[in-house]
């Protein structure tokens, strides 16, 4: 017997994008998936490739319980919110397939940018910070539909990258300043700042 799925829909900070909250679980607690084009999904989410086929969709974050979409600006989500909650609705009520495989979340030297990516060394703080992270911020950050990944901490410095709608939400400046760092620099006196890398 199939059981009933229900979706509900949750604005984020972003006003481009919709958060959709499903009553099941559809990734393992602490994993995420980001596209941005329907060739990135190719090959790993077969859900996140057939939303890329509706004219409106800009990007799709998918995490343990919701799907994050972000659509193009000549539409308002009056519009299309319906027909993407019973798409989704419908799609996993039928048992298809969501990820077949995790995306790399360390870009690879030619994805985006030429530079390859900084490699951390190891720090007496990651621990701490990691802790941090996860007990304080990850749940804001996903209650707004993202994801925050901890890079590294160098000269009191902490790197971290926002995923999802996070990325782009012109109030993450103001989180990751105002939230972020402050938390980091009350508990961890050696932090002076957290800066964002792009995912």
């Amino acid at each position: 017997m199939k059981v009933p799925v229900t979706i509900y829909t949750e604005m984020t900070p972003n006003p481009s994008t919709m958060k959709f909250v499903a009553n099941k679980s559809l990734l393992a607690t602490g994993d995420s998936a980001e596209f941005t084009s329907k060739s990135e999904a190719k090959g790993f989410s077969p859900l996140a490739e057939e939303l890329f086929s509706l004219p409106f969709v800009n990007g799709v974050f998918i995490a343990s319980n919701f799907i994050t979409v972000t659509k193009t600006d000549n539409l308002s989500w009056d519009f299309i919110t319906m027909e993407l909650r019973e798409f989704i609705r419908e799609w996993i009520f039928e048992g298809k397939e969501i990820l077949i495989a995790m995306p790399s979340k360390n870009p690879t030297v030619d994805d985006k940018s030429d530079a390859p990516k900084k490699v951390y060394a190891a720090s007496e703080y990651d621990d701490a910070i990691s802790d941090l992270l996860d007990e304080y911020v990850r749940p804001a950050v996903a209650s707004d539909g993202g994801a925050i990944d901890f890079r590294g901490y160098e000269n009191g410095i902490v790197t971290v990258v926002l995923r999802g709608p996070c990325s782009g939400c012109p109030s993450s400046t103001a989180t990751l300043k105002g939230g972020i760092e402050a938390l980091l620099k009350e508990h961890l006196p050696n932090v002076t700042e957290v800066v964002a890398e792009n995912g």
